[in-house]
C-alpha cells in the first residue's frame, strides 16, 4: 500500500523524503504551531525519551526539515511510522504509518489542494470516486479541512465499509500556517503552501475489508502472505 502511494506522488511530480523517528520539542512541535501547554504535548499523547526527546507523532517533522535544507518551492511526501499514546482497539494502534504531503510554490491556494487529492483518490480507489472537503482545525494549516472519499465498495450508497454513510474520511488537510513557513525559514509573503495527511494502515484496512488493524504489525505469516 505505501508503494502504491509513494508511485502516485511520484508519478505527479512529488519527491519521497524520509527522516528521523526521534526528534526535538522543536521539530516535533515548535515548528508545527503547536503552542506550549497544548493537549499534544503532554506525556499522556507523546512518548518520550528519558532525556527529553519525543517519538515523533506526525511525519510532518520532515516537511520542516526538507524546507530548512532545500528551501522553496518544494513538493514533497513522507512516509513512515508515527506514535501516539493511543489505546488498541481495531482502528488505534500506538504505532502506525502514515503519509504526509507538502506543496510550497508562488501562488498555491486551496484549489490546487483539492485537485491534488481529487487526483489521487481517482488514482487509487477508481475514476468515479468522489471527494469533499468539510472544515476542521491543525494548528499547522488554517484554513483547514478533512477530506472524505465516497466508499469504493458501495458507491455512496452505505454499507459495511462505510458504516452505511457513503462516505470514507481519507485524512487531514490545508494550506500551510505562516508560522510553519518562518520556522523553516520560508517567507510566507512570496510562497503559500498546502499539507495533507493520511493513514496508510486505516486506507490498507478499509481497500482489504479488515475489521483490525492490529492484524498488520502481528507478523502472522499466515495473514500477511494473503498481500503479496
Amino acid at each position: 500500500m505505501r508503494q502504491r502511494i509513494e508511485d502516485i506522488f511520484v508519478s505527479l511530480g512529488y519527491a519521497v523524503e524520509d527522516g528521523r523517528e526521534i526528534e526535538t520539542d522543536f521539530y516535533n512541535f515548535d515548528a508545527l504551531n503547536i503552542p506550549a501547554g497544548h493537549p499534544a504535548r503532554d506525556p499522556q499523547d507523546t512518548f518520550y525519551t528519558t532525556d527529553g526527546f519525543a517519538l515523533r507523532s506526525q511525519t510532518s517533522t520532515v516537511q520542516i526539515h526538507a524546507m530548512q535544507r532545500r528551501g522553496a518551492p518544494v513538493r514533497m511526501i513522507a512516509p513512515g511510522r508515527v506514535f501516539r499514546r493511543d489505546t488498541p482497539d481495531p482502528t488505534h494502534n500506538p504505532m502506525f504509518f502514515q503519509v504526509e504531503g507538502l506543496c510550497v510554490d508562488r501562488g498555491i491556494n486551496m484549489a490546487h489542494l483539492k485537485g491534488t487529492l481529487q487526483e489521487f483518490v481517482h488514482r487509487l480507489f477508481g475514476p468515479e470516486t468522489r471527494t469533499r472537503f468539510r472544515p476542521s482545525y491543525f494548528p499547522f494549516t488554517e484554513p483547514s479541512a478533512e477530506v472524505d472519499y465516497s466508499c469504493f465498495k458501495c458507491g455512496g450508497d452505505g454499507c459495511r465499509i462505510c458504516k452505511w454513510c457513503g462516505w470514507i474520511e481519507l485524512g487531514g488537510s490545508g494550506m500551510v500556517h505562516p508560522n510553519v513557513l518562518r520556522a523553516a525559514n520560508v517567507d510566507p509573503l512570496e510562497f503559500t503552501g498546502f499539507a495533507f495527511g493520511l493513514g496508510i494502515d486505516r486506507t490498507c484496512a478499509r481497500i482489504f475489508e479488515l475489521d483490525d488493524i492490529r492484524l498488520l504489525f502481528e507478523n502472522d505469516v499466515r495473514f500477511l502472505e494473503q498481500f503479496r
